[in-house]
């Protein structure tokens, strides 16, 4: 099955998120103001079960998804994750990825290696431990990110993607830095711009530093060339050091938009299904779930869904735009 939305955009990649609930406080995600001690979070009852969710995601496979991604929130914090890495295993054809701010994976990594995980990302802004601690607003060192990774490698895991959010004036000076680290390494680092996700990030134009520059400043160290994406939709443009070292990934929403070959699909912790991730409101999924759907109802309604879907965000991106309303990334993960 291949099913098409308004733009002729086939669905590929999903992103589940198990938790709404993250033991970071990231300034451009969760900010500490907005989510603090007495934040409500999703109560257990509401968040799909791990029946649910491999329901949801066998869905999506039969509507042609190949690659399925596990986020947060930090999907570490989900009880006996690694059972649903197993369940999830066990589909067809898809390539299961999950993505954590390794707190948490140096004891964690052999498990879900075991359990059938295919591959990381890893976000990590800095190595400079005193921005890193800053910028997760928990004072969390990053060499326990460093072991994390490494605990990962060890069992296995390669590449590993580590993601690194850019901002203007709070850690674009580490980049060449990030680049050294990893080059070589066998793992890849994407740099990603600082994006408008959501409405409680504080998010500015002048913040954001352009993919174009942050190629420029890596370039100017380490010489770099473009290389053809892996496959259609892929988000992160590719540049592999001219040496032979390796290379680096740069996602541009923000200055280079990419929607016109979108192909990703998210769902909500609470079962929402959503088709941007610069979205208001979702499409609810659990309620058709907890009603008795079978296969064929969950089926169709996924279906309908994705084929009225004419999201075009980040290309139609303006100061009005910016300023609407949108679901945090938080909810959705990224």
């Amino acid at each position: 099955m291949n099913v098409l939305d308004t733009l002729a955009r086939p669905v590929r990649d999903l992103r589940i998120s198990v938790t709404d609930r993250c033991n970071f406080r990231c300034s451009y995600c969760m900010p500490k103001s907005v989510f603090g001690r007495d934040y409500a979070f999703l109560p257990r009852a509401e968040l799909l079960t791990f029946e649910e969710i491999d329901r949801v995601a066998r869905a999506f496979a039969r509507a042609g998804a190949t690659k399925l991604r596990l986020t947060g929130g930090e999907p570490l914090l989900r009880r006996g994750i690694e059972d649903l890495v197993a369940m999830l295993a066990e589909i067809e054809r898809i390539d299961l990825t999950l993505t954590t701010n390794a707190a948490l994976l140096a004891d964690r990594a052999e498990a879900l290696k075991s359990a059938g995980l295919d591959r990381l990302n890893v976000s990590l802004d800095s190595l400079n431990d005193r921005t890193f601690r800053s910028m997760n607003d928990v004072d969390f060192p990053v060499d326990r990110v460093l072991e994390g990774i490494g605990a990962a490698t060890a069992v296995g895991f390669a590449p590993i993607k580590i993601n690194m959010v850019v901002k203007r004036g709070v850690n674009d000076g580490d980049v060449v830095e990030m680049a050294q680290r990893f080059r070589g390494s066998g793992h890849i680092v994407r740099f990603i711009e600082f994006m408008d996700v959501g409405t409680t990030n504080g998010w500015r134009l002048d913040d954001v530093v352009p993919a174009r520059e942050i190629v420029e400043l890596i370039s100017a160290a380490h010489p770099l060339e473009p290389i053809d994406p892996a496959y259609r939709g892929e988000v992160a443009q590719r540049w592999r050091y001219q040496d032979g070292s390796g290379e680096v990934g740069v996602i541009s929403s923000v200055t280079q938009p990419f929607c016109g070959d979108c192909t990703r699909a998210r769902v909500s912790a609470d079962g929402k299904i959503f088709t941007c991730l610069f979205s208001a409101t979702g499409h609810d999924i659990r309620s058709l779930l907890r009603e008795g759907a079978d296969d064929e109802a969950l089926d169709m309604a996924l279906t309908s869904i994705w084929q009225k879907r004419n999201d075009q965000y980040s290309e139609l991106r303006s100061a009005a735009t910016s300023s609407t309303a949108k679901v945090e990334m938080s909810y959705i993960g990224g």
